[in-house]
């Protein structure tokens, strides 16, 4: 629903009185008739953001019908528009839809970057082990300063091989 003001006057009134049988109510209807084509070719966000181009339109378009009538149209003001409930509601699903959808490709686009830089990082540490030792000594002492009870520290097994002998690594002496 739009509510609109039409400011117009009578500048013939011969004319408007001889060639309208009743200029006012004529201009009102025009003006109804006119806001209803003026609006049916704008989409609602161009109705909320444009109120001035379109009331210029609308008073371009009054003006130039009502001046045989000898009415001019000085002004044309939309002063409200009002969504219904229903609209409102899905409007703002859709809203959300949309935020929500824009707020999933920015996290992806995110671990894309984080997992780029990670590989990154991984290809330097593969070319020097000294890095990779100094990285991982570096978490260990970011976990240690987070005053964790348990530290849990992975050696790779095949380092303890020699240490433990054949028969506790799962192998077997065949005879």
């Amino acid at each position: 629903a739009v509510d609109a003001v039409v400011y117009y006057r009578v500048y013939n009134p011969t004319v408007a009185v001889s060639n309208v049988v009743d200029y006012s109510h004529s201009t009102r209807l025009l003006a109804a008739t006119t806001l209803r084509n003026v609006l049916g070719t704008k989409n609602l966000a161009e109705i909320l953001s444009e109120r001035e181009s379109i009331s210029h339109t609308m008073q371009t378009a009054l003006d130039e019908a009502t001046d045989p009538w000898g009415v001019k149209v000085e002004r044309v003001e939309i002063k409200d528009v009002r969504l219904p409930v229903q609209l409102q509601r899905a409007m703002a699903a859709e809203a959300e839809a949309a935020r929500e959808a824009r707020a999933k490709v920015i996290a992806a686009e995110g671990e894309m970057k984080a997992s780029r830089a990670l590989k990154e990082a991984s290809d330097v540490m593969i070319e020097s082990p000294a890095a990779l030792q100094l990285r991982y000594l570096q978490t260990l002492n970011t976990i240690s300063a987070e005053k964790n009870s348990t530290i849990i520290f992975p050696i790779p097994i095949d380092i303890l091989a020699p240490f433990i002998g054949p028969n506790a690594m799962g192998k077997h002496r065949s005879t």
